[in-house]
């Protein structure tokens, strides 16, 4: 079980006893110390580790270096915590549980090549976009309830041209005029770091698989979503239902007795998921044989809806061609 600053390490044996619970610093001496101690009972085949993605990453990066196995575990769900309370030591042990019986038995992604690159600057541009966007709304709001005089000597203006106007403002005059010279540099900055940020994005996917910019209507933000849902160490994904469940665009069976029907998967990464919609409605408006797929469905019966579903499907099926066929990165233990 994996925390800020602790992780805590229960030992199963192969028949499912609990050996020893006992936790250790969250550091590189406590990962030592905790596969030393976990060696003592025997040879140690699997680790399960919970957030392989956040607080788990240092752990899982030592046990694999180590040569250990490592399964990632999602945390349990409610009613189990219910039944059994909720303690890092319960929820260590649970996850332990799970790796043994075979629930657990996803490999984490790896997070050592170039898409993990690509996944930070995407998380700092995106987070760029949201501030601007939220110092936009707030400057023209400001603008909204500013003096007459003022309001009227910026109303008509593009975003552009106000911008420039608030920020040729004096800070002094007031707090209305400091607050508008204030955020339009901010958003001033936060632009020219989104552009930059945007170059980078692209230049690692160029660089990296540049053939899946070759797919109509795949863009640098959607395909950096696509391959960091997939990870560097892709091969942990079976097959193209395997990554069409992972993205969220897999039908879940609903069927009961002489019903037999599926309902939209809510799982899956979301971003991932997003990015295959945004893909299809681009198709749908600028690609001509996307949009007679949907002419032909719609006739069959099919709302634009369900055809956007199965479109996103066979997106997913394209993009993880092209995902296969991409070198994996080297294994931290090689």
């Amino acid at each position: 079980m994996s925390g800020a600053d602790v992780h805590a390490a229960p030992v199963l044996g192969p028949l499912g006893t609990l050996l020893g619970p006992r936790a250790f610093p969250a550091t590189s001496d406590g990962f030592r110390e905790l596969l030393d101690w976990a060696c003592s009972f025997g040879a140690v085949c699997q680790a399960g580790v919970e957030g392989t993605g956040s607080y788990g990453t240092g752990l899982t990066r030592f046990l694999i270096a180590e040569g250990v196995k490592v399964i990632e575990v999602n945390r349990p769900d409610r009613a189990a915590r219910r039944r059994s309370g909720k303690t890092d030591a319960v929820d260590a042990e649970s996850a332990a549980r799970a790796v043994l019986s075979g629930r657990a038995s996803t490999s984490p992604k790896s997070k050592d090549g170039p898409v993990e690159d690509l996944r930070v600057l995407k998380v700092v541009k995106d987070s760029a976009v949201h501030n601007r966007t939220q110092a936009i709304n707030q400057l023209k709001a400001i603008v909204v309830s500013s003096p007459a005089h003022l309001r009227e000597s910026l109303a008509g203006l593009t975003n552009a041209s106000l911008f420039k106007a608030c920020m040729a403002f004096d800070p002094d005059i007031s707090a209305v005029h400091q607050a508008l010279h204030l955020l339009s540099h901010r958003i001033q900055q936060l632009s020219a770091e989104i552009s930059t940020l945007k170059r980078q994005v692209e230049s690692l996917i160029q660089q990296y698989s540049p053939r899946l910019l070759e797919l109509p209507r795949v863009g640098p933000d959607s395909a950096a979503a696509l391959l960091t849902a997939a990870g560097d160490n892709h091969d942990r994904l079976k097959d193209e239902a395997s990554f069409a469940a992972l993205c969220g665009v897999s039908p879940v069976e609903r069927s009961s007795d002489k019903s037999q029907r599926r309902r939209l998967n809510r799982g899956g990464n979301r971003q991932a998921n997003a990015a295959l919609f945004r893909i299809v409605l681009s198709r749908l408006r600028w690609e001509e044989r996307t949009r007679t797929y949907l002419q032909r469905r719609t006739a069959e019966g099919k709302t634009k809806r369900e055809v956007i579903r199965c479109l996103k499907r066979y997106v997913a099926r394209e993009v993880f061609r092209v995902i296969a066929a991409l070198p994996l990165s080297p294994s931290p233990a090689a």
